[in-house]
């Protein structure tokens, strides 16, 4: 993977000569551009490029014109050209995770644009707890992503984010998600849809169409030889209404343009093919306005591993009828006419199906012509890529998620022109491509924590081991002990990558890898000065170890930070930034996971069996650290201002709770939740030297009815202090939204009684009743 000179007017000059031939070119036979009434005049006959219609009248008048044939060349992601209407051929897969992807072949590089800028991996964005920064992210890369369009180089059509609850710390892709908590995972799916989604001026357009996955209770790879293609996760209806389906809601009903269906089945049924959570709650009960499209050879799956369906064309029919509209692959276009010929599927249920998709595509104004000349993102081209303003964005992305876990005597930040030499050590001590995490583009490029540490203080490197593997034969002690012995600081940067945790490879521990805890504790005993531990990884490890080692003084956690990576730790190490990253999931000790398998969907605890549950919401051990642990260089006070002691909600004359002592009511939509929201206000103060940002986050404890949480996340906010600032934070909180919890039965209900909110070290009772 290469990297963009930071040097970059020759690569301009170049661009720009490129940009001309291409233009000329392209303006020469114009095959690429659907309806360009400039070039071929004679298109404006057609209604479905008449752009004065409404995008559904267009679609509608787009399919009557499509033979049963050419309408199923549009169910797959790779669509045919339809020559005698003038629609050129498109590839509906391209990603987005944390930056434009090369992955899915929608969207490429090449030396017109040779990178984009490449964030952190979602998991540390998600750290932040900023969803406007997550907001200015999505933004950023669609602007790159329409840059890359009106070159040909990208599509407009991103199946990003993913936004799968971390159930699971083993899960090699929790790295891709916003972390374990359902409303860190919803806040970062609408602050990122619509970053990406918005369109100036015009709110049935779309800049790029985003697309939320992986529908539904998706979160296992490949654990023990259980595959995701196969794997039957058994879900109760409890855990479904308050952990797994909450972030798909807010995407769908804030209005994503895409959803994605998942490989696994849920309780028996392949998501694909399950009508009820297709067309019955996507599209139906969340308002979908958009296409729902299924993950890559998931119906090929469902047919020839998952043996669902007896021949190809039912499976064919079944994922149509339950309101599939694209398949990310072959199996639709291969087999749906057999399936219409064969009574299986009637061809107004396809209509349906690519109506949805065109849809979506008439939103994108990829039926109005060439790109450049449409407004407002024409005039957008090579130069919009990689600007230093988007660099620098993919910094302080990475510096507001890397979490400081431990500091023991103010060991960081540390004073740079005191340190004559720093030794920097690890397996990650130097990586680059290990920082861009997976579903990765080229970035514009790459500062290593060696680069960025480097640029600082004189520094020395010994790897100590070659890889994050750390085979025993790669274990190299003794240079870095040397080095370790001989330095006023070390830095020691381990963890994992692709090769441990990635889309299929779970791990099966929580241990370093191989020998890398050797390492660090071997280098920390021998070590002249304070030994700064760095952890980059996806997820956690086993640090109890390393938490009461005195021989360690701080924890960094850095996830994957992204091409900036390097000089974002930098700038924390070295006090230029007040880290204020909060982890988004739980450390846990390895005994959790040769507790817990994999496979087992519960989130609640069972004491009859000893199962712990499943994250802080419901996990009953001691983790190493909770959910929203971080430490800052400056303390920061909480102190309530003001919230009520008491609500009470009003029932008509006669309602049964009045004499049956009901410990929870169901009030979501009713009218009885009109008087149900309040203000709880907050002073947060800086009573340190140092600037900074403080995250707060605001907690509910709820009565302990319907097997509730123990604890979970009411709202966050993030404040911007001076030394010695204080300012007030308000959260509005809506006891039927915010305080209400999921029966046994997945209905939400309003728990009657004492609710503890928490912020920090401040706890405040607030009851309700009746």
């Amino acid at each position: 993977m290469g990297k963009v000179s930071k040097s970059r007017i020759p690569l301009l000059l170049l661009q720009l000569a490129f940009c001309f031939f291409w233009f000329n070119s392209v303006a020469a036979d114009n095959p690429n551009f659907a309806c360009d009434l400039a070039a071929s005049p004679g298109l404006s006959a057609l209604g479905f490029c008449n752009a004065s219609w409404t995008v559904e009248a267009r679609a509608r008048d787009l399919v009557q014109r499509l033979t049963l044939e050419e309408k199923i060349g549009f169910l797959g992601h790779r669509t045919t050209a339809v020559d005698r209407l003038g629609i050129p051929k498109y590839n509906w897969w391209s990603e987005a995770l944390h930056g434009v992807s090369y992955v899915g072949g929608g969207s490429s590089f090449s030396s017109l644009i040779p990178g984009a800028t490449s964030f952190p991996q979602v998991i540390l964005t998600a750290a932040s707890f900023n969803v406007s920064l997550f907001r200015a992210i999505g933004k950023v890369v669609s602007t790159e992503a329409r840059a890359m369009h009106n070159v040909g180089q990208a599509g407009l059509t991103f199946w990003s984010p993913n936004i799968n609850v971390f159930r699971d710390p083993r899960w090699g892709r929790g790295q891709e998600t916003p972390g374990e908590d359902p409303l860190l995972v919803s806040k970062y799916a609408v602050g990122y849809v619509q970053g990406l989604q918005d369109n100036v001026g015009d709110p049935v357009r779309l800049k790029v169409a985003a697309c939320c996955k992986h529908y539904t209770a998706y979160d296992l790879d490949n654990w023990k030889g259980v595959q995701r293609f196969t794997f039957n996760a058994v879900v109760t209806e409890q855990d479904m209404a308050d952990t797994f389906q909450p972030p798909f809601k807010s995407c769908v009903s804030n209005g994503v343009a895409c959803a994605m269906c998942s490989f696994n089945q849920v309780n028996g049924v392949p998501t694909c093919a399950d009508g009820g959570l297709l067309a019955g709650v996507i599209r139906g009960d969340w308002k979908l306005n958009g296409y729902i499209v299924a993950d890559c050879d998931s119906v090929d799956v469902l047919y020839n591993r998952q043996k669902y369906t007896a021949t190809p064309e039912d499976a064919a029919a079944i994922t149509i009828k339950a309101g599939l509209d694209l398949d990310c692959g072959s199996f639709l276009p291969s087999n749906t006419l057999a399936a219409v010929q064969g009574g299986k599927l009637t061809e107004a249920q396809v209509d349906n199906a690519i109506t949805n998709s065109f849809v979506v595509l008439m939103r994108l104004g990829f039926f109005d012509g060439d790109p450049r000349n449409l407004a407002p993102y024409g005039n957008l081209g090579p130069k919009d890529v990689c600007t230093p303003e988007n660099q620098e964005l993919a910094r302080e992305a990475a510096r507001q998620g890397i979490v400081l876990l431990k500091n023991f005597d103010d060991a960081l930040p540390l004073n740079a022109p005191a340190i004559r030499s720093l030794a920097v050590i690890g397996p990650n001590a130097n990586a680059t491509r290990t920082m861009i995490g997976n579903y990765e583009g080229i970035p514009c490029n790459y500062t290593s924590p060696l680069q960025g540490l480097s640029a600082v203080v004189t520094t020395v490197y010994e790897p100590g081991c070659a890889t994050v593997k750390c085979s025993p034969n790669e274990l190299k002690l003794d240079g870095a002990k040397v080095a370790a012995a001989a330095a006023d600081v070390t830095v020691l940067v381990v963890g994992g990558d692709l090769s441990l945790e990635a889309e299929g490879l779970d791990r099966e521990d929580l241990l370093y890898p191989g020998e890398q805890g050797t390492l660090i504790n071997e280098v920390a005993k021998v070590a002249k000065g304070p030994v700064i531990l760095v952890i980059m990884s996806g997820g956690p490890f086993q640090i109890k170890q390393d938490k009461v080692n005195e021989n360690i003084s701080s924890i960094l956690w850095a996830g994957y930070p992204g091409e900036a990576g390097g000089a974002a730790l930098a700038d924390i190490i070295f006090g230029r930034y007040n880290p204020s990253g909060r982890t988004p999931f739980t450390w846990y000790d390895q005994e959790y996971v040769e507790q817990v398998p994999m496979t087992d969907m519960r989130m609640r605890p069972d004491p009859a069996s000893n199962y712990p549950g499943r994250t802080y919401r419901f996990y009953t051990g001691n983790p190493t650290y909770m959910f929203g642990y971080g430490l800052s260089y400056t303390p920061f006070y909480h102190n309530l201002v003001q919230a009520p002691e008491k609500l009470s909600i009003t029932l008509e004359e006669g309602h049964p709770c009045y004499s049956e002592g009901c410990n929870s009511l169901e009030l979501s939509g009713s009218a009885h939740c009109s008087g149900l929201q309040f203000d709880v206000h907050l002073q947060v103060r800086n009573s340190g030297g140092m600037a900074g940002s403080q995250t707060v986050l605001l907690f509910n404890t709820p009565p302990a009815v319907h097997k509730a949480p123990r604890r979970q996340l009411v709202g966050f906010e993030k404040v911007y202090l001076e030394p010695n600032e204080s300012k007030n934070v308000v959260f509005q909180v809506d006891a039927c939204r915010d305080l209400n919890v999921a029966d046994e039965s997945g209905n939400w209900k309003v728990p009657l009684g004492s609710h503890v909110l928490h912020v920090g070290d401040v706890t405040h009772t607030l009851t309700l009743s009746i």
